[in-house]
């Protein structure tokens, strides 16, 4: 099995003003142009430890929608490169405390400001959304067994088939909330921004496994084995976790590229 190109984690921030105005920034910061693209090693957006970030495989509107908690479809303007060259970026934050995921995603848009020189405008506009309710049967997660301050997960695992292609997906969430989990999916699983709707107020374990389409993961992935036996992404969400998602419009802020160039020498 293999990581897909997966953030393990999107939190839900504001995207009043922004955020890298007055941030904290990285201590240190390498950026470099990705090697040739590892199917294996994945893409992902994490702390892999207390004080150690990195992105890897990541083209510059996938790192603005993270930095900012977009769905990539939210983003427009910009030059053709900034969707297609990948960067990997590492970089070290100070202190002795983990900073919160909110804080890593404001020292993640301050570096897209100093190193890749990013201006943007937001505007609102009429979306075609994904809508998050609890099914009439209820939900069927569990309350999250670790510590409320300890860090949340939301990592897609892909298998793949024996005989080639991708057999299922498997996204154990664990110590998450519904605003976690609805940003993950608008910002790397789906293809439209993602509206929580369900009022769950607590921090949740579960297992969605699913088949996965061709208008998932962006279209990046080896294309799923019917034969594999799991569900639909739609049947998976209300069978294995109580919870509708269903495709409805509304007002949605987006940004708008206005000026990025390639990053700045390290």
């Amino acid at each position: 099995m293999f990581r897909a190109a997966v953030p393990p984690l999107i939190v839900l921030a504001s995207l009043a003003g922004n955020p890298a105005a007055h941030a904290q920034s990285f201590e240190v910061a390498t950026v470099k142009p990705a090697g040739p693209l590892d199917a294996s090693a994945g893409r992902y957006i994490r702390m892999q430890s207390g004080n150690r970030f990195q992105a890897k495989n990541c083209t510059v509107r996938q790192l603005i929608a993270a930095a900012y908690n977009l769905n990539p479809r939210a983003l427009s303007g910009g030059p053709a490169w900034a969707e297609a060259d990948r960067y990997d970026i590492v970089a070290t934050t100070s202190g002795d405390r983990r900073p919160a995921y909110e804080e890593q995603m404001a020292m993640l848009a301050r570096l897209l400001t100093d190193r890749f020189q990013l201006t943007f405008h937001r505007e609102k506009k009429n979306f075609a959304i994904y809508e998050i309710t609890v099914s009439k049967t209820g939900p069927k997660l569990r309350t999250a067994q670790a510590q409320p301050d300890e860090a949340s997960n939301l990592t897609s695992v892909v298998y793949p088939a024996a005989g080639g292609g991708i057999d299922h997906i498997l996204m154990p969430g664990r110590n998450a909330t519904m605003p976690q989990f609805a940003a993950v999916l608008q910002r790397a699983v789906l293809d439209r921004p993602v509206v929580d709707s369900t009022g769950l107020t607590g921090r949740y374990d579960f297992d969605l496994d699913w088949t996965p389409d061709e208008t998932q993961f962006e279209g990046q992935l080896p294309q799923a084995n019917p034969l594999s036996g799991k569900p639909s992404f739609f049947t998976a969400f209300q069978e294995q976790l109580g919870l509708k998602i269903e495709a409805t419009r509304g007002p949605v802020e987006t940004l708008v590229i206005d000026g990025v160039r390639r990053p700045s020498d390290n």
